[in-house]
């Protein structure tokens, strides 16, 4: 694994090198010589996160429209009120 380290300004001239050298390792990007930011290839992000999604990524995943989900119906039956 080879990390990189950019400056900010570097990464903003550089985007399709740091997108290349992520491929390889992780690549640090400083704002004014401290770390800020990390970008890193998604199948890395997927095994540092061990693919653990949360409900709102699940639902966002095209594939989830193949699925049928029909909610049980509810009937709320309306009584007068007993004020006695």
């Amino acid at each position: 694994m080879i990390i990189t380290t950019l400056s900010s300004r570097e990464f903003n001239q550089k985007a399709s090198e740091a997108k290349r050298a992520a491929n390889n390792g992780p690549v640090f990007i400083t704002d004014r010589g401290r770390p800020a930011h990390v970008l890193m290839s998604f199948e890395d992000y997927q095994r540092l996160t061990k693919q653990r999604r949360n409900i709102a990524d699940a639902l966002a995943m095209p594939s989830i429209a193949d699925i049928e989900f029909e909610p049980p119906r509810v009937n709320i039956e309306i009584r007068p009120a007993d004020f006695t």
